[in-house]
């Protein structure tokens, strides 16, 4: 079983998720709802949010304190379980960390680490980040192992890797263990409202047939595009 990041939201300026979903009701207001902060029941430009169903909680990415928040249910204050220790390019810092998605097999969260420019893997209860594709150093590139502001990742049943690369108008595709992606939606810097191109893509989901749908921020559209 696996979850992912839920809606997509780049200027965030609310602080607060609200959801019609019985279970966010359950979790106290003061979690959901406040101002800018950093202390733990508060949030700065939340971004990737996903549902925890062993322990029945909620991971947040929260961006502007580059930090990923785990509130329980009932609880008032949230525990940082990646990042949160400044701002930064080094395994133990996120750098406005924006989708996360939950891969229950390796207890781990891979997040789209937006302004490092690249995506990791955060073992939880461990202390840093094991990179999965990008640049270590937090270079920008449109190479087919480089990024320009990720801003969103899924994995399929195999294992492999799907990352939008917002800056470069892209989806790409990692097999699973390989460090070179292909591009498998849009075309790399080349921004466009056609059929194959995307224009400056947000976030991204799977069918069960693997059929990969993507959020075109500045088309104002959804496109669907046939398993690869």
């Amino acid at each position: 079983m696996e979850s992912r990041s839920i809606g997509w939201n780049y200027y965030s300026r609310h602080y607060r998720f609200l959801s019609f979903l019985r279970f966010f009701f359950l979790i106290k207001i003061d979690v959901l709802i406040g101002t800018s902060g950093s202390a733990l029941n508060q949030l700065n430009s939340p971004y990737g949010i996903i549902h925890d169903p062993v322990q029945n909680g909620i991971f947040v990415a929260d961006r502007g304190n580059d930090r990923i928040m785990y509130y329980r249910i009932g609880a008032t204050n949230g525990t940082i379980v990646a990042g949160g220790n400044g701002q930064g390019v080094n395994n133990t810092q996120l750098y406005s960390p924006a989708g996360i998605y939950r891969d229950e097999l390796s207890n781990s969260l891979i997040i789209a680490n937006r302004d490092a420019n690249n995506v990791v893997k955060w073992i939880l209860g461990t202390s840093s980040w094991i990179l999965i594709a990008g640049n270590l150093n937090g270079v920008v590139g449109n190479t087919a192992n480089s990024f320009q502001t990720p801003t969103d990742v899924i994995l399929d049943p195999m294992g492999n890797v799907y990352i939008v690369d917002y800056g470069n108008a892209r989806v790409q595709f990692f097999v699973a263990g390989e460090s070179a992606g292909k591009t498998i939606a849009g075309m790399t810097s080349v921004f466009g409202s056609n059929a194959f191109l995307l224009n400056y893509p947000g976030s991204i989901v799977l069918d069960n047939q693997l059929n990969l749908y993507v959020s075109d921020y500045r088309n104002h559209r959804v496109q669907k595009f046939m398993r690869y």
